[in-house]
């Protein structure tokens, strides 16, 4: 029995440490908290669908949630169709649904601070904007016990000294469809589909309807091309 054992354990490292080079770190981690039945069977999945369309990758990103329903909606979308995406959460809203925050975490979803009030860094504000940062990665940390290394600063206005301040990167976007100024998820489709490329970043908002069944369609038509949608990290460092 013992035997028996000490062979299971050999394959299961084996499949640990053949996932960290294909999924990286943070994947191999899941699986030593306990996690390893059902993370296996997804990522064998995606290791599949790679194969099968090129791995064409790219990542969707939320910001400004959650939002109590349209970020449940969203997350039954994502969960249903296998994807994963990076939500940049503001603090404010993270304290008042943190079992949306839990859920995110737990269906491997990454997330980042969007700041505690979505405020705007200006030359007259670097503390309390920085304080702001702080402060959200407290609440996500108490939240999910682990620590934020992502940020979306609001309207994309940044301070590169906060990279070494706070162990911060932050993650700007390369497709942005405006879908907050929309209510025609036609509209906001074919921005992203016209545009989007292999690598991208699409900058998305979970506050609206109308994003919610946008980015819906936009993932079933674009795996029908060949693309896999990642979380930010696998397409800013693989």
């Amino acid at each position: 029995m013992k035997k028996i054992t000490a062979g299971i354990l050999a394959i299961d490292l084996v499949m640990g440490l053949l996932l960290c080079c294909v999924y990286g770190s943070r994947k191999l981690e899941s699986i030593r908290n306990g996690e390893q039945g059902e993370y296996i069977q997804t990522v064998s999945q995606e290791v599949s669908a790679c194969q099968d369309m090129d791995c064409k990758k790219i990542a969707l990103t939320f910001d400004d949630g959650p939002h109590p329903y349209y970020t449940e909606q969203l997350l039954d979308g994502l969960k249903e169709r296998g994807v994963r995406a990076t939500f940049f959460v503001t603090g404010e809203h993270a304290e008042l649904h943190p079992d949306i925050i839990k859920r995110m975490q737990e269906e491997g979803h990454l997330i980042g601070n969007h700041t505690y009030s979505h405020i705007q860094l200006t030359g007259k504000n670097r503390e309390t904007f920085k304080n702001e940062l702080i402060k959200t990665n407290e609440i996500i940390k108490e939240i999910t016990g682990e620590e934020v290394e992502y940020v979306r600063p609001p309207y994309g206005t940044w301070d590169k000294k906060f990279e070494q301040e706070l162990n911060m990167f932050p993650v700007l976007w390369t497709v942005d469809p405006l879908d907050w100024s929309s209510q025609n998820v036609s509209t906001i489709t074919k921005s992203v589909e016209e545009k989007v490329e292999e690598n991208d970043i699409i900058l998305m908002h979970d506050y609206y309807d109308t994003t919610v069944t946008a980015a819906l369609q936009i993932i079933d038509d674009l795996q029908k091309e060949g693309y896999t949608f990642v979380t930010v990290d696998e397409i800013l460092f693989d």
